[in-house]
């Protein structure tokens, strides 16, 4: 009888609101495209903030040495599942919990880095998505050599602390060589040092840009494309928030969709969904987005078929 009115009580009580812990490497306004769409994405599954669903968000601003500290702060507060955009978000919440159903976003190589078994079986308490940024090095060194074809020196900016990094500067190489393009290896961990490597780039001979996605640039936007237009170098960026800062031209993933990818698995978690049982997923939608404001101030002219293939122009 006691078991009964036990079991009536709890069928009684409301919904539980679900804990979702959000943590970011970005400052936060370079990290609010996809946040916006991760909570868009979740108010059209039926999740909306405050009725049935509470987000604790946590960034570093670039900072990586608080990720270990913030990672544990989440756990710490009972959240049902963790959100982590970057490798080494990822890396640090997988330290921190090997219970909380982990979900990454902006994460280069999955596999590589240790976070998952394979990508169609993760483990664990681990799955997401990747972004593919070391496979389409290549692709952007292309498109900048199609936009400036007497390019024979490109600075490829990356922060050798960063593991995601590293591999999008090795994955430079063979295609740079195959572009003609001898590479400079523009190495950059504290914003600080942002100036003296442009200066270092240009004293090498470097006459355009490359950056890989890494969380200390992403976090200082305005100051590398200030930097870049400053010394007329073409810069090919790897998401397209660079170009609406400034920047001349990007090509990657939509960075908004990694939001709603989230939303997606996230919602399904809540459901009772094991991460280990959700594959990894890869980008299927990419986009060019280019700047004729930058190209105009650096005296640039773009080739009207890469403006016919663009999927947004900034005029």
């Amino acid at each position: 009888m006691l078991f009964a009115l036990c079991v009536s009580a709890q069928a009684q009580q409301p919904g539980k609101i679900a804990r979702i812990g959000y943590l970011t490497t970005n400052s936060f306004p370079a990290e609010l495209p996809r946040f916006d769409a991760f909570r868009q994405g979740l108010r059209a599954l039926g999740h909306i903030e405050e009725k049935n669903i509470v987000i604790e968000i946590r960034h570093t601003d670039g900072k990586l040495d608080r990720l270990p500290d913030l990672a544990a702060e989440l756990v710490r507060s009972k959240v049902d599942v963790l959100v982590v955009a970057s490798t080494p978000a990822a890396l640090a919440t997988q330290k921190a919990t090997r219970t909380i159903p982990i979900v990454f976003v902006g994460v280069t190589d999955p596999v590589g880095a240790g976070l998952v078994e394979s990508l169609a079986r993760p483990g664990e308490n681990i799955t997401g998505f990747t972004n593919v940024a070391a496979v389409l090095s290549g692709k952007r060194l292309e498109l900048l050599k199609e936009i400036f074809p007497k390019v024979s020196r490109v600075a490829v900016l990356w922060d050798p602390q960063v593991l995601g990094s590293v591999p999008q500067w090795k994955e430079s190489q063979l295609p740079g060589r195959e572009l003609g393009m001898q590479l400079y290896s523009m190495e950059v961990s504290s914003a600080d040092k942002y100036e003296s490597a442009f200066n270092a780039a240009i004293k090498a001979g470097s006459t355009a840009l490359a950056m890989t996605l890494n969380p200390l640039a992403n976090s200082h936007q305005k100051r590398v494309v200030d930097l870049a237009t400053y010394h007329r170098m073409p810069a090919i960026y790897p998401r397209g928030d660079f170009v609406d800062n400034g920047g001349l031209i990007s090509y990657g993933p939509i960075f908004a969709l990694e939001g709603h990818d989230a939303a997606r698995h996230v919602a399904k978690i809540l459901k009772g969904a094991k991460p280990a049982e959700l594959p990894v997923e890869q980008p299927s939608k990419f986009e060019m987005i280019v700047n004729l404001k930058a190209a105009k101030q650096i005296s640039l002219t773009v080739p009207p078929n890469m403006l016919a293939r663009a999927n947004r122009v900034i005029r």
